[in-house]
């Protein structure tokens, strides 16, 4: 509640002060509020952490700090963090110089629904119906970095309310009451007029730097742009120039002698997806790397079509002399990749040559690599009935040796393990299990 005449906030009180006059900036017109101290009599200070405007007072809301204490009737003394205003302003005259944009590249329908300004970037709602395009965001971005170049005067006036209403071209947020008489902001001579309370840079170049870094939904029918200036924007436009070059120089690559193309692909675009840099670049960036990726998983397919015809053949070959040998099994290391698709090749080939025979396949996704291998196994009726062996079971014993998972039936399973040190090794395993079975029948 109130404090009181002779009640006192001590050091660690959360309080809210009125003042008879304020330096604070309350939060107002989609701009944050100001923060700063407050120093209080006898010592101490209050850390002011919101602003905020109750039936015509500006509140002041922080914490009794530094062995302070306050009371009803103290003297202080406001200190305002004008630093961090002087990075607030860039970003919300710039919020009215990317209204002025949106309707230049989207239209007059682009009305705006709501916006925040803070030390560190820029929000802005809008009324539109769809995703903005690569090309409205780019065409967006360099209006405004226009405006910046322009060097173009920010002034404000106050006058009544009927008089601004009059003013040409003038923007007011739908919705909104404003006060009799108003502010009126004004950037260059035909960029923007706004009705705004707010604190703004004096001149456009005072903003430096903009880079528009995200578009999204909010709502059916409204967007939003997230945007940034000064020191924020021109690392964001290093970052641009960076990920253009590390782009450039994948595109180069050739992918006959850059086997992981579609992995480096993907690390850049993961890397390119984290990052803070124009959202126009950065979906013009996406469909380079995108190419990039497919040419690479393209070139892959063509080169493990090329081993599976190969291995197919070497199969053909092992079949049928483990066959002229009387062999009841075999246990091959193929070279499919981890393709599912190619061990249903090399079944059908196994079971046209001996389809007497139990098979199971071992094969690496990048050989030597010690990653993913795939194994799978046929089991023919035939040999289930004589010896009991089954496919599935022959499989999980193999697969459980190196931490792998698979499922099947008697006569057909698949699986896999996520990594595999010792490819020789699995397939000793697999063939002491179906020896000791078969022989043992």
């Amino acid at each position: 509640g109130f404090l009181k005449e002779g009640e006192v906030a001590e050091e660690g009180s959360t309080v809210g002060l009125i003042l008879d006059k304020s330096s604070f900036y309350a939060e107002a017109g989609g701009q944050d509020a100001d923060l700063g101290t407050i120093s209080l009599e006898g010592g101490g200070h209050l850390v002011i952490n919101d602003v905020q405007t109750y039936g015509g007072y500006i509140l002041h809301s922080g914490v009794v700090s530094n062995d302070g204490s306050i009371a009803v009737g103290s003297t202080v003394h406001s200190e305002v963090d004008y630093a961090r205003r002087k990075n607030v302003a860039p970003n919300h005259s710039m919020t009215h110089v990317l209204n002025a944009a949106l309707r230049e590249v989207l239209g007059e329908g682009c009305d705006q629904r709501g916006s925040q300004c803070n030390d560190e970037k820029l929000r802005f709602d809008f009324a539109h119906k769809s995703a903005m395009t690569t090309a409205q965001l780019r065409d967006t971005e360099m209006y405004v970095r226009d405006t910046i170049e322009k060097s173009l005067p920010v002034s404000s006036e106050v006058m009544p309310l009927s008089d601004a209403k009059a003013i040409p071209g003038v923007r007011a947020m739908f919705g909104e009451v404003y006060p009799d008489p108003v502010r009126v902001v004004k950037v260059g001579e035909e960029c923007s007029v706004e009705f705004c309370g707010g604190t703004h840079i004096a001149n456009t170049a005072e903003a430096e730097a903009f880079v528009l870094t995200e578009e999204t939904a909010v709502a059916k029918g409204v967007r939003r742009i997230t945007a940034i200036t000064r020191g924020a924007a021109k690392k964001a436009v290093e970052e641009g120039i960076k990920f253009a070059g590390r782009t450039t120089t994948l595109e180069f690559r050739n992918v006959d002698t850059a086997p992981d193309l579609d992995k480096l692909a993907g690390a850049l675009r993961k890397d390119l997806d984290a990052a803070e840099l124009s959202a126009a670049l950065k979906s013009e960036l996406r469909a380079r790397v995108e190419a990039v990726q497919k040419k690479g998983v393209d070139a892959k397919k063509r080169l493990l079509a090329g081993r599976v015809d190969k291995c197919l053949n070497l199969v053909k070959a092992d079949v049928e002399q483990a066959l002229a040998d009387g062999k009841k099994s075999l246990v091959l290391n193929l070279d499919i990749g981890a393709d599912s698709k190619a061990s249903q090749k090399v079944i059908k080939a196994v079971q046209k040559i001996a389809p007497d025979m139990a098979f199971m396949g071992v094969s690496e996704e990048e050989v030597g690599s010690g990653g993913k291998v795939l194994c799978f196994a046929i089991v023919p009726e035939s040999l289930m009935k004589e010896t009991g062996l089954k496919a599935n079971e022959w499989l999980k014993d193999v697969l459980d040796s190196v931490g792998g998972r698979g499922g099947g039936k008697p006569g057909n399973a698949q699986g896999q393990a996520p990594n595999c040190e010792d490819v020789e090794a699995v397939i000793a395993k697999a063939e002491s299990f179906v020896n000791d079975v078969v022989v043992a029948a």
